[in-house]
């Protein structure tokens, strides 16, 4: 049997972290079988070490092409270290972030090409795709006045884009959404993060039946 790769997408203040340090304790306790939680650009030394040159706020001359390789690059050493050595061991593998991501903020956001990072992320993964994806959806202006509120000191180089960048990452994102609905389920993330929490476990849960209790 094969593990289960679930991924967690949103716009910048859409509260993916909040939810998954919430959820992720709850989904263990109804686990059947190991469940692990990391993120991207991250979850191992090399990924994490490019995850503070792509965020430092102070690289503003970084190309959007470097930014997008940097990603594809902490994501293909995320995936031979920690991803699909969990997957073959049967375990649960919760993800913030995946290629998705790439397609909203550096395809899209950064109007580099969907097609083109897309491509660029089909060899790094050698074609690895969620089992399912959450998508917590929120308006643009929603959640960048929630960063402005709950962070106003530690925004990253991507926070501190302009409303238009991030309207094109959520846009994207909308419309990955409408082009895969059997792998990405959209979550109204402007709804009360109990009530986001709880819709996130049904879908986890309905959707691998098999690897948790009832």
């Amino acid at each position: 049997m094969i593990g289960r790769f679930i991924t967690f997408e949103g716009p910048d203040g859409a509260g993916k972290t909040s939810v998954l340090t919430a959820l992720v304790p709850r989904l263990k306790a109804l686990a059947q079988v190991p469940l692990i939680e990391t993120r991207e650009p991250g979850g191992n030394p090399i990924s994490e070490a490019i995850r503070q040159i792509i965020l430092d706020p102070k690289n503003t001359a970084m190309d959007p092409r470097t930014e997008a390789l940097l990603y594809t690059a902490a994501r293909r050493q995320h995936i031979i270290e920690k991803i699909r050595p969990a997957l073959a061991a049967n375990k649960l593998v919760l993800c913030d972030r995946f290629v998705d991501s790439s397609l909203a903020y550096q395809g899209a956001g950064r109007e580099i090409g969907v097609a083109e990072v897309a491509q660029m992320n089909l060899f790094a993964t050698e074609a690895l795709q969620p089992d399912l994806t959450l998508y917590l959806d929120v308006p643009s202006e929603v959640g960048l006045a929630r960063i402005s509120a709950h962070r106003p000191d530690q925004n990253d180089r991507l926070d501190q884009e302009a409303l238009s960048f991030h309207q094109k990452v959520r846009g994207e994102y909308l419309q990955l959404a409408k082009d895969n609905p059997q792998r990405i389920k959209v979550i109204d993330a402007t709804q009360a993060i109990e009530q986001v929490i709880a819709a996130c476990q049904t879908l986890v849960t309905a959707s691998f039946p098999e690897m948790f209790r009832g």
